[in-house]
């Protein structure tokens, strides 16, 4: 079995799993967007943080990467992430049709925020800004996460606009 995973936010630069192949890709009706709270891993519950997630938007278009897991690492790989982005249930596993850069379609595990999840939130971007500037949780501080995605994004080729605004504006709250 091939298993392929769709990496927008941090598996783009922290996969955690052996990767055979990566490539472009995108996913339609969903857009990248800190709707999560993190209570865990880039805040606390006392002080939640914001991470990335996939949320349903018709019309959105998500670009990150397809990520193929070793052959014979499947199984693991699914284990691994299931423990890594379950670890509160608010995120739901489900297998999206992803479009790569060549035309070709393949099926990836992804992880879509679940909104009747009472993590689930949507903020203006001032104050995803001001949250982000000073979470921390137990993977470091929330700007870091930010940071590295948007970087990684930019090496990439995929502009995002808004990580762009939001690294500035994060930046300029931290000075």
């Amino acid at each position: 079995m091939t298993l392929w995973v769709f990496g927008y936010g941090s598996l783009l630069w922290h996969p955690g799993f052996e990767v055979a192949e990566q490539r472009h890709a995108r996913v339609a009706d969903f857009s990248r967007s800190f709707c999560m709270r993190s209570i865990h891993h880039r805040g606390s519950e006392e002080n939640p943080g914001l991470v990335l997630a996939l949320d349903e938007h018709r019309g959105a278009l998500c670009e990150g990467l397809a990520l193929r897991a070793a052959p014979g690492t499947e199984e693991a790989t699914l284990d691994y992430l299931r423990e890594r982005e379950l670890v509160s249930a608010a995120y739901l596993e489900k297998v999206l049709t992803l479009d790569l850069n060549d035309g070709t379609r393949i099926e990836a595990v992804s992880y879509v925020i679940d909104r009747d999840h009472v993590q689930y939130c949507r903020l203006p971007l001032e104050e995803q800004a001001q949250i982000i500037a000073q979470a921390h949780g137990g993977r470091g501080p929330n700007s870091e996460y930010l940071f590295n995605t948007a970087a990684h994004l930019v090496d990439l080729g995929i502009p995002d606009a808004e990580l762009q605004w939001l690294v500035d504006r994060v930046r300029a709250l931290s000075a």
